[in-house]
């Protein structure tokens, strides 16, 4: 049995991307709640990603002889992504609206499952399915046929199970995306709307690796590991690009810095002072009651900052320590106080819930619903009787 091993420069900028990849993932993760669910997604698909690259790296530099039984771990992560940037798109444009996600990953629970039979074979097996691809010159070692790796005959056509849902979810995203876009009225390619265009930038490298896998696949036939390592470079600058851009925004070197001093307190060694606290919270109080952001279906905490010049961590404080809620929570408290100012005026009650609730910022009416009585103990309908 050859253990050769080779790393080249391309190898080592994935490894590092792979730990990168997972460090990310735990602040975003770390980042999500009821109304961050995107983040959630996002956290979870680079998990996926990073254990999925590092599988590659295992096998494109050998490495993989030395630990063979953690040959094809990864498989069933080809069934998760997908999914998972779905819901990343949909909760980026949709943060208060809630749906069944689970049954979209039983083909991923599935094929865990399923991929026990491959972890049960013996070494010799794994030794030979690595050289097949890789090294088919090297020469086999006795076959064990005693268990089946593949009792059902379906993971000879993984590749092509992997990219039939990569399509399928790719292409709601895109629908889902498209559609935003013409009902707000929204350029595709000029967008000025910060959610939009970050929406819209993500398909747009999402489709390049697609692209990517389906011409590597057509070209060196579906057993050829070549996409996966030239996704694994793609996906490892990406990271890279993202963590840039993570750093070049914090406010961090605002305030005195140092490595060696560990914060304890949220916002206890902010910049801001109390002037400065009641200047931006004039400033957001002015945006959200005469420019009316919260009927902006897709406001956000950095769209909010950017309207009034600030930076979002300055904002997101003055909220908390000067409104004590949270953004989610004044977008809410804002949205349905405006919609009880519609109710009251619409007094033959022409304006329908479905009506209210987009009127209000709101993109489905189970959200509106759930905001409104969590606001006022009532839901829009018992509010209306109410009111007349």
């Amino acid at each position: 049995m050859r253990t050769d091993i080779h790393i080249g420069i391309f190898d080592v900028i994935i490894f590092l991307g792979v730990f990168q990849g997972l460090l990310l993932s735990w602040f975003f993760i770390k980042n999500s709640g009821s109304n961050r669910k995107a983040n959630l997604w996002q956290g979870l698909m680079l998990v996926t990603l990073s254990l999925a690259i590092f599988e590659e790296w295992l096998n494109n530099t050998g490495v993989i002889v030395r630990v063979l039984w953690l040959t094809n771990y990864s498989e069933s992560f080809n069934f998760a992504f997908a999914p998972l940037f779905y819901f990343y798109i949909w909760a980026s444009l949709n943060p208060e609206a809630k749906r069944k996600t689970w049954i979209h990953f039983i083909p991923f629970f599935f094929w865990t499952l399923y991929m026990i039979f491959a972890f049960v074979q013996p070494d010799t097996n794994k030794y030979n399915s690595y050289i097949q691809t890789k090294h088919p010159d090297w020469g086999y070692l006795p076959w064990d046929d005693s268990i089946s790796d593949d009792p059902l005959g379906i993971r000879v056509y993984v590749n092509q199970l992997m990219l039939l849902q990569l399509i399928t979810y790719i292409s709601m995203a895109v629908i889902t995306v498209m559609r935003k876009f013409r009902s707000s009225g929204e350029s595709f390619i000029r967008t000025e709307n910060i959610v939009l265009r970050v929406i819209r930038n993500s398909v747009l490298h999402i489709l390049i690796l697609i692209s990517i896998m389906i011409i590597t696949k057509i070209i060196f036939g579906m057993r050829s590991d070549v996409g996966g390592y030239l996704v694994a470079s793609y996906v490892s600058f990406m990271i890279y690009a993202t963590t840039w851009q993570i750093l070049n925004r914090s406010d961090y070197f605002d305030s005195p810095a140092s490595f060696l001093f560990f914060p304890s307190v949220k916002y206890r060694k902010s910049s801001l002072s109390e002037t400065g606290k009641e200047e931006i919270l004039k400033k957001i109080k002015r945006e959200m009651e005469e420019g009316s952001y919260f009927t902006n279906s897709l406001a956000s905490l950095s769209g909010l900052a950017r309207q009034i010049n600030e930076s979002s961590h300055h904002v997101s404080q003055v909220i908390n320590e000067k409104m004590n809620m949270n953004f989610f929570e004044m977008l809410a408290f804002y949205r349905v106080e405006h919609a009880k100012k519609l109710i009251r005026q619409d007094k033959q009650g022409k304006i329908t819930v479905e009506e209210l609730a987009e009127l209000v910022g709101y993109n489905s009416k189970s959200s509106f619903n759930s905001a409104f009585k969590k606001h006022s103990s009532k839901t829009p309908s018992e509010y209306r009787k109410s009111v007349s």
